[in-house]
């Protein structure tokens, strides 16, 4: 419990060590000095306040909630970078991110962990689809740029892409966030940007955890990573056994790089700095890298009571033919024709920049198509027409008997 008079004491004591008025305290927060007055007499700085007050008077966040200041030469938790009394605070500010309708959520910020009820009357031998994910090397240009918010909406779309394709509900998403000091507006942002992405998503942010480690994570490095837990009829998974020769192959559009091939962009940007101010269709260079990894999961929905839907690939790293092969069973083979793909200025822009070879970007890029989904012929054109109001969807192949489970034929138009 804090001791609302005590703090006040304390900060009018270390306040008039430095010598300052309240005005003069006031105007070094960029505050009323009515503020300052309010707090001595006993009102508790807001959590948006704490550092900056704990930092004025060169102390740590615990020292000034605890009305007292730790005798130097003692060591503690927060003299070695972690202020539990601040984390703590912000933990609380963020409850309100957490807050859902799904009444399967049944307990909020505050337990050991999170609970969620499993019954599913609708859903015959339900199966959970568990996942993890992280938004790679893009956090950091994230961070770098300010896309904090953003890049959390990569995470959770590419999380929930990942469990859509095998045909599953999204149910529950857990967050974690590793950083070297908690900064109050990275971290709303991180915890606004996660809920909403699993709001668009029609899941639920249940918990997580915010990890301070000051020894192990540089000031202002942000680690974020997710898991998710979804469900599925144990006869309607999508795992690729009923794909048939003669099925065909459908590509569903991206948007841009959506989260993989970061590490190569970093690398082209820093041996050719000038491609940082190009600009893409009017946008510039750095905001089309960054477009958020598109959600798919509105459009897989409508799909799933088509009887025809045999597979889908989400294509992520190792591009179409890293993920297509994980959905075409053995002795069948997905032939991709690269003249048909749709690939977007974007990629035309690295590989010229780069001089990067067709394999290379086939290999480390999606190349323009977000989605490939493996399709009966007779409900190729129903896919398409469902697909289309969200996103560009197109044939892009078909399945035949072979050893390869996926063969590229012809070239992409570059140009």
């Amino acid at each position: 419990m804090l001791d609302g008079q005590r703090i006040g004491a304390f900060i009018a004591e270390k306040r008039r060590e430095l010598g300052l008025t309240q005005q003069e305290m006031a105007e070094r927060l960029s505050i009323s000095y009515q503020a300052v007055s309010k707090w001595e007499n006993g009102a508790i700085p807001g959590v948006e306040l704490l550092l900056s007050v704990a930092r004025l008077f060169h102390i740590t966040v615990d020292e000034l909630l605890s009305g007292r200041e730790n005798e130097a030469e003692a060591l503690s938790y927060s003299r070695s970078g972690v202020d539990i009394a601040y984390t703590d605070a912000l933990k609380r500010e963020m409850a309100g991110f957490l807050r859902t309708e799904d009444p399967r959520v049944l307990n909020g910020l505050g337990p050991f962990a999170s609970l969620y009820d499993l019954s599913f009357p609708d859903i015959p031998d339900p199966v959970l689809v568990l996942k993890a994910e992280e938004p790679g090397s893009k956090q950091k240009l994230a961070m770098e740029y300010g896309y904090a918010e953003s890049v959390c909406h990569d995470m959770i779309n590419h999380l929930v892409n990942d469990i859509a394709v095998m045909g599953a509900r999204p149910l529950a998403v857990l967050d974690t966030i590793v950083c070297g000091s908690a900064e109050k507006e990275t971290i709303r942002a991180l915890v606004k940007g996660i809920a909403e992405a699993c709001r668009e998503n029609e899941c639920s942010l249940v918990g997580g955890e915010t990890s301070v480690q000051p020894q192990v994570v540089e000031k202002g490095v942000y680690v974020l990573t997710s898991s998710i837990a979804g469900v599925v009829s144990r006869s309607a998974v999508l795992d690729g056994s009923r794909v048939r020769a003669g099925d065909r192959v459908l590509a569903v559009a991206s948007n841009g790089l959506h989260t993989n091939g970061y590490s190569l962009v970093r690398l082209l940007m820093e041996r050719f700095p000038s491609v940082r101010s190009e600009r893409i269709e009017g946008v510039p260079f750095i905001e089309a890298v960054m477009r958020p990894h598109l959600p798919y999961y509105k459009a897989i929905k409508p799909l799933l009571s088509l009887g025809g839907l045999h597979a889908m690939a989400h294509i992520t790293g190792g591009g179409i033919a890293g993920n297509l092969c994980r959905v075409i069973p053995e002795g069948l083979s997905a032939r991709v024709d690269l003249a048909r793909l749709r690939t977007l200025p974007l990629f035309c822009l690295l590989r010229a920049v780069g001089h990067i070879h067709e394999s290379e970007m086939l290999s480390t890029f999606n190349c323009g198509v977000g989605l490939c989904v493996v399709v009966s012929p007779e409900d190729a054109a129903e896919v398409i027409r469902r697909v289309s109001p969200l996103y560009d969807c197109y044939e892009l192949g078909s399945v035949r008997e072979g050893e390869s489970r996926v063969v590229f034929e012809n070239h992409i138009a570059w140009e």
